[in-house]
């Protein structure tokens, strides 16, 4: 016992450590001014604390520990608020401000409760709820969810997947190297922690094993239909009821309704293949990331890759070892942040403490979010006349490439070559940034890797014709270029009230209030819609979680009103937008010398959320009643 304690110690968030040790002793007195940290910036959490003082902390915590796991008593449960809040400002390093206090204390929830566990109590709520019917579209970690907060409010839901098995994007990509880029201790639902990560940012597996547990532990399954597609939804007026048609793996077609649909398919999940000339003439195999021929041998094959985002970045530096010679061809380079842990696993003392000392586990995710609560979002805001380099957008943004791109920089001293082609001429924050810990530059390197920034003019039976008249044979083609993201839904027709299909309402510029709902479908929810995107900070967990208590909201309300349906006001939904689109400019990702997934067709911003974490949290507390038509029961005749 003494061995895996003086083991977890080591290894310990102390600010964390120290304020579960105020909830198991009772004592405040751990909060000592002189132990307060002082965090270094970029770095993995350092305290700042001298070494000798860290030791100290960690020998009075033993035999604190030590005297718990005696008695096993936990004397300080709940504190009272002065004491919480003095414990969220020791944890984060310096005060908080006021308006971010009941947002963190809700995410902390060291009663074990939150805003976001459904408010069905009543029991005459609970029955009207019950006579409800939801219609889930996907069972992916946003559908899942959904499912578990409508089963704790009684309300009867289903859920259809086209896939034979939970898990979304973690069931769908496999591709080499496929791994979460937010740490695993906040990349995890709120109110179900796994103290048992491998590794602070885990592969597809361990992402994939963790959603398969939830479904088992909430018992969804018996409410998913697996290997299933929705084809067509249409709004029945006179029913106030969605049609859902459905088709099955046997080509069997079925109608059920539903009171409400939840769409839970999130943006990153039709893959997109670049319109070039030649494509699909290629004689070799040829494949998108995100449908990876695992029964392809790689081994000693000269391939080609088209695009280097997010997933390239993952995949690329995993198979340049094995093939015979490895072309990537790039367009724009993307922008790498220094994340020296971002393969390295979970030290061995970590679940020990996370599992065995009381709030350890909330103290120390509560320091994750708050480091991301804003995260990096102030270093990729728009100085409003910024005159400076059109490589920034700002003072601070400025600050941060030159941090960045010295990192890479320090990366390729001994390829002086490859610099002018790996530190991106685009401010930080315009396109998706990756994490970085070398291994992508590193795989760049090798003798065997090409990198080729000449524009790709056609792709021919052989391979890939580049601007300047070279072919570069190959026997493999793979395709790293990204999904579909702004065209929302693009795979399902719903039709509203009056005859309206979504679609051609949107016309190729999706836009919904909260990204959620929009005028003209009534009871008809989106999550993960259009403007929900987060870009540098916090998980996008947190924002399906806010979402889903808003739907759930949604139906509650539908339940205690009476109404058959609910919808957004026209007059609301416009005015959210126009604040959103607005925001947007004012961020690295809305400048408008800059192209990237974030932007539509019409080049605006259909995807990124522009205000803080805080903000989406206020604004999906509750559905306020005014934002909707609600549509009544047709009154009796007398």
């Amino acid at each position: 016992m003494s061995s895996d304690l003086d083991q977890a110690l080591e290894t310990a968030h102390l600010p964390a450590l120290l304020a579960a040790l105020v909830h198991v002793t009772g004592d405040a007195s751990w909060l000592k001014p002189e132990w307060t940290p002082v965090y270094v910036p970029l770095s993995r959490g350092d305290t700042g604390l001298p070494p000798q003082m860290q030791d100290e902390i960690r020998a009075k915590a033993k035999a604190a520990i030590e005297a718990y796991l005696k008695d096993g008593l936990v004397k300080a449960a709940t504190p009272d608020l002065p004491t919480l809040r003095k414990m969220m400002d020791f944890v984060a390093g310096a005060p908080i401000p006021e308006e971010y206090a009941d947002f963190l204390l809700d995410e902390l929830a060291i009663s074990g409760r939150s805003s976001k566990d459904p408010q069905f109590d009543q029991p005459q709520l609970r029955a009207a709820a019950r006579k409800l019917k939801v219609l889930v579209i996907g069972a992916g970690m946003s559908g899942l969810l959904a499912g578990i907060r409508l089963s704790q409010a009684s309300v009867h839901f289903e859920i259809v997947e086209s896939n034979p098995d939970v898990g979304g994007t973690w069931l769908v990509n496999t591709y080499p190297g496929c791994r979460v880029d937010n740490s695993n201790h906040q990349y995890s639902y709120s109110f179900e922690p796994n103290h048992n990560w491998p590794q602070h940012f885990s592969p597809q597996p361990e992402l994939l094993k963790y959603f398969r547990g939830i479904a088992d532990k909430y018992d969804l399954k018996k409410h998913i239909r697996f290997e299933t597609t929705v084809e067509r939804l249409a709004w029945d007026e006179a029913h106030a009821a969605w049609r859902v048609e459905l088709k099955h793996k046997d080509g069997r077609r079925e109608t059920v309704e539903a009171n409400a649909v939840i769409t839970a398919v999130g943006q990153l999940n039709r893959p997109r293949i670049p319109q070039i000339e030649g494509v699909g003439t290629f004689e070799g195999p040829a494949f998108h990331s995100a449908e990876w021929r695992h029964d392809v041998d790689l081994t000693g094959k000269r391939v080609a890759v088209i695009g280097t985002g997010a997933s390239a970045y993952q995949f690329v530096p995993e198979i340049a070892p094995k093939v015979a010679h490895l072309t990537v061809f790039q367009r724009t380079p993307p922008w790498g942040l220094p994340v020296p842990h971002y393969h390295e696993d979970v030290p061995p003392g970590m679940p020990w403490l996370l599992e065995n000392l009381p709030y350890y586990d909330k103290w120390y995710r509560f320091w994750l979010f708050w480091m991301t609560t804003e995260g990096f979002l102030p270093m990729v805001k728009a100085d409003e006349g910024w005159n400076g380099p059109s490589t920034a957008v700002g003072a601070m943004n400025l600050g941060l490439r030159e941090m960045a791109a010295a990192a890479l920089a320090a990366q390729v001293e001994d390829r002086p070559d490859l610099l002018p082609n790996v530190v991106p001429t685009y401010p930080v924050g315009g396109k998706r940034a990756v994490l970085d810990n070398g291994v992508w530059l590193g795989a760049l390197k090798r003798p065997n890797v090409a990198l080729v920034t000449e524009a790709i003019s056609k792709i021919t039976p052989k391979g890939v014709v580049t601007a300047d008249g070279v072919e570069h044979q190959v026997d493999l083609l793979i395709y790293g270029t990204g999904f579909t993201a702004s065209k929302f839904l693009s795979g399902l027709k719903v039709v509203g009230r009056g005859g309206t299909e979504l679609h051609e309402a949107w016309s190729g510029d999706a836009r919904a209030y909260l990204g959620m709902t929009t005028p003209g479908f009534p009871n008809f929810f989106m999550i993960y819609g259009p403007n929900t995107n987060i870009v540098v900070n916090g998980s996008i967990i947190f924002f399906s979680e806010c979402a889903v208590r808003y739907i759930v909201g949604c139906v509650r309300l539908l339940a205690e009103t009476g109404a058959r349906a609910l919808e957004v006001k026209k007059g609301v939904h416009d005015a959210f937008n126009v604040r959103v689109d607005e925001a947007n400019k004012g961020w690295a990702w809305g400048s408008a010398g800059v192209t990237s997934w974030y932007k539509n067709e019409f080049g605006r911003v259909s995807q990124n959320w522009p205000f803080g974490l805080i903000d989406y949290w206020r604004a999906t507390l509750a559905p306020n009643p005014e934002d909707f038509v609600l549509m009544k029961q047709p009154e009796p005749v007398a």
